[in-house]
């Protein structure tokens, strides 16, 4: 059974998701950052550039939001063209006549107008120098639909395959939304009773109607809704009836939860418990050890055997071993227990640690075709049983490789919870000792050579200290006697292994 885990300090607010006390997901939201993604806001037009077809709108953040074309919805643009003034053959004015604009040729200029006011939504968090990006195709997520208030069509997750249940419930959906609404059904929604889906949808026309409303009243730069915080959006996603209890360590958050859920879902409520014993939350369901483990390049399996995750600018690549497994038949069969289990173990991790993009797995090589094929089908039932993100597998190739494409979202949890080495910057390895002390020889050659002094002291790392004086001893007097100079070597613990200081006595 799943538990939702929810642990609050002043600083942070943690969410896990397990499953037999395994962690299947993790979630942080620190309390010092603002979250802008899905906010609303009535923004005002700054600039319009048709050269890029952009328009940055102020949010009343320090970098303003770009709003491209292509995230401004078809009514809206449709609207706004149509309405554009022009001049007929006797100078006056009139209306051009209605004509739905090709997404080629519409042009962003005849659309916004700097200094008016619209409502847009935040689809992607600021970086670096970026200012937020922005969209008017308005998304908001419920528990069983998420609602797009101004397109109106209706999707469909892709892991909903029964063709019944799909027909079902596009024919739910499009007598309940309001005329001009649409949806993307999530995969939640199946086989859900009808009033379920209906109290979701009526849930989120309401909220869309609040957001209008704030927004009539809002001053220009004003922030008109926020998307709940973490706690909530972990309940609304994953609350349902395979999770055995709700645990949080924070009084006031169990509350608000009870609340939230007692309006979605009013038959949960009872799973929703205060959790106020030592240890703490996270150290009692071995949460803090398999986090860091998530960190680590090598995870093992539990028949013995591992699969090694490194992941690159341009994919991501999971190498297979047997490790300490050897099974009890023969060779083939072995592989194929391992290659099976490491499946498993890859959905998960790729779940856990949040990797997106396109992922390479070298799983161990098998001589059956039939076995190969049964691995490709058991990666790929996992995947859609388990993942809730669009995935893309190939069969093997003929090197033995499963190539395959998971959708991004978010940063990964690597991304979350470190930052480049400073000694390494991010290589992964350092210097030798050797290296680094021939590299510290020859600068300290060009500046004997350059300075010309009678005396020296040479200060390095404890650990070049040991190696010159054990190892290289030979080269300092070599130096000494090349430029006729007293060299005193010397440890000093603050000096970095790449530098030195050369000090002249």
């Amino acid at each position: 059974m799943k538990k939702i885990l929810i642990s609050e300090n002043p600083w942070q607010a943690r969410a896990a998701i397990t499953d037999s006390d395994r962690l299947q997901n993790v979630y942080f939201e620190p309390r010092t950052t603002e979250h802008l993604e899905r906010s609303f806001f009535k923004g005002v037009i700054t600039k319009v550039l048709p050269g890029i077809q952009t328009a940055f709108v102020d949010i009343g953040k320090d970098k303003a939001g770009f709003l491209h074309i292509s995230e401004i919805d078809r009514e809206l643009a449709f609207t706004r063209m149509s309405d554009s003034i022009v001049v007929n053959e006797d100078g006056e004015e009139e209306k051009k006549a209605p004509e739905r604009p090709r997404r080629s040729s519409a042009d962003i200029s005849k659309i916004l107008k700097e200094g008016e006011s619209i409502i847009v939504q935040v689809n992607k968090e600021p970086v670096y120098e970026k200012g937020a990006k922005l969209t008017t195709c308005f998304t908001i997520p419920g528990r069983f639909i998420v609602l797009m208030p101004n397109i109106p069509r209706i999707g469909i997750s892709k892991k909903i395959e029964d063709r019944t249940e799909r027909q079902r419930l596009k024919a739910l959906l499009q007598s309940k939304l309001p005329e001009g609404m649409g949806c993307i059904i999530r995969t939640s929604s199946e086989h859900k009773s009808d009033k379920e889906i209906a109290s979701d949808v009526a849930f989120l026309v309401h909220t869309w109607n609040k957001i209008l409303q704030k927004y009539a009243k809002a001053q220009p730069k004003e922030k008109i809704y926020q998307d709940v915080g973490l706690p909530l959006q972990i309940v609304r996603d994953y609350l349902n009836d395979d999770v055995e209890t709700i645990l949080t360590n924070n009084k006031e958050t169990q509350y608000q939860i009870y609340e939230f859920v007692k309006e979605i879902a009013p038959e949960y409520t009872h799973k929703i418990k205060y959790y106020s014993e030592p240890p703490a939350l996270f150290e009692k369901y071995n949460i803090e050890k398999q986090i860091h483990e998530a960190l680590q390049k090598k995870t093992f399996l539990r028949s013995g055997g591992s699969i090694i995750i490194e992941t690159t600018e341009a994919m991501t690549v999971i190498d297979v071993n047997t490790g300490k497994f050897t099974g009890s038949s023969n060779l083939e069969d072995t592989i194929l227990q391992t290659n099976l289990e490491a499946a498993e173990e890859i959905v998960r991790q790729l779940r856990l640690r949040n990797i997106g993009g396109l992922i390479v797995i070298d799983f161990i090589d098998m001589s059956i075709h039939s076995n190969r094929q049964k691995l490709y089908n058991h990666l790929e039932q996992r995947l859609k049983e388990y993942d809730k993100f669009q995935s893309v597998v190939l069969k093997v190739s003929e090197f033995g490789l499963v190539q395959m494409t998971r959708k991004r979202s978010g940063k990964t949890l690597q991304q979350q919870l470190t930052q480049t080495c400073s000694c390494c910057k991010g290589l992964g390895v350092v210097r030798s000792t050797r290296t680094q002390c021939y590299a510290i020889l020859r600068q300290v050659k060009m500046e004997l050579e350059e300075k010309k002094k009678a005396a020296y002291t040479l200060f390095v790392n404890p650990e070049i200290f040991e190696f010159l004086n054990h190892t290289e001893y030979n080269s300092i007097l070599d130096l000494e006697k090349t430029n006729s100079c007293a060299l005193t070597l010397a440890a000093d613990k603050k000096i970095d292994p790449n530098n030195f200081r050369l000090v002249a006595k």
